[in-house]
């Protein structure tokens, strides 16, 4: 089992970016403190739903400060970049860390972004898979062209290589996971043999079934047993630690809806379509009963549940929902302190 945290540099009420950003970086340090095995960094632009315009940026920053932990994208949202400076970076990151970053990617939504950085709306709707494989070739090839619909340019020297030998003897590049919400996408990863990212509203269920999806489309596209069994999707999801039955809950259901409602009704669309909002207590109450919080022993049960229900072993967890950062190392610290010995 192996468990990191999820950081979204998330604004709260009454706070400001900056505030949100150090509670960002402290949460990571302190994950590597905890001895949680990861940190995974969300990007989003124009709201306070999460501060972080670059998950690449931030994820060299908490790299550079840390010595064990594993640093992770979740995600750099694809429409917004090239596929080719994306791949340079994450390979300065790949190398420069002795191979302790991971690269997460997805589609993102159809949001004002597509316009501010040029990508459009058909970037969204029809170009992530062009985007991808560019991508993938870039952190794979020693010399790259664009010959897509999207993407042309003459042959180029993949410089530096992701795949270069470290000081351990690797020859492997940055792992590289997809962001998948649905079918489409899910058989995209699969026909590459790519990892999955699964969103926190997600139940136990729906993750187990595009996971067995998954698998069914990466034994299609021939890849053998032991890939198909192995691969490492990652769950994500909430975590606050306390010890009275309902005082996890009460913190987040008190603190997350002012959050959400901010932060989600920031969002702009792009081509003015209309969206529904989810209602913000609502959702909070649906992370709270899915995900691990309340005391250490009911959130080791629902993270090794989740394991054995999905198959998934490895797990991003929110853990800033109180929006405070004291609070938040606190449960930081508990999380490896309390919870994960209950499940080793």
């Amino acid at each position: 089992m192996r468990i990191g945290t999820f950081v979204l540099a998330a604004q709260f009420p009454g706070q400001g970016p900056g505030e949100a950003l150090h509670r960002a970086v402290r949460s990571a340090e302190a994950a590597e403190e905890a001895g949680l095995d990861s940190v995974w960094l969300a990007e989003h632009h124009f709201v306070p739903y999460g501060v972080c315009p670059s998950a690449t940026t931030l994820a060299a920053l908490l790299l550079g400060r840390t010595r064990r932990i594993r640093v992770g994208t979740a995600v750099s949202v694809l429409p917004n970049h090239h596929p080719v400076t994306l791949g340079e970076q994450a390979a300065l990151l790949h190398l420069t860390s002795g191979g302790r970053f991971s690269l997460g990617v997805g589609r993102g939504g159809p949001w004002v972004d597509l316009e501010v950085f040029g990508g459009g709306l058909d970037a969204y709707e029809n170009g992530f898979p062009e985007a991808l494989e560019l991508l993938l070739d870039w952190l794979r090839e020693p010399r790259v062209a664009g010959r897509g619909e999207r993407f042309g340019f003459r042959e180029v020297a993949v410089v530096p290589r992701a795949d270069e030998l470290l000081d351990d003897g690797s020859a492997e590049g940055p792992e590289v996971i997809v962001a998948c919400t649905s079918p489409k996408t899910v058989r995209l990863a699969a026909g590459r043999a790519l990892p999955m990212l699964l969103g926190m509203h997600c139940g136990d269920e729906e993750k187990a079934e595009m996971v067995a999806l998954w698998r069914t489309a990466a034994r299609e596209a021939g890849h053998p047993p032991e890939v198909v069994e192995g691969a490492a999707h990652v769950s994500a999801g909430v975590a606050q630690i306390a010890d009275g039955p309902g005082d996890a809950t009460e913190t987040l259901v008190k603190t997350m809806p002012g959050w959400l409602r901010q932060g989600l009704d920031a969002h702009v669309t792009v081509d003015d379509r209309h969206r529904v909002m989810r209602d913000p207590v609502a959702y909070a109450e649906l992370l709270c009963g899915l995900h691990p919080v309340g005391p250490p022993k009911l959130a080791a049960d629902r993270l090794a549940a989740t394991a054995e229900r999905t198959g998934i072993t490895r797990f991003a967890l929110l853990v800033e929902g109180s929006g405070d950062l004291a609070a938040t190392e606190e449960n930081v610290r508990r999380l490896g302190a309390d919870v994960l010995p209950l499940l080793t």
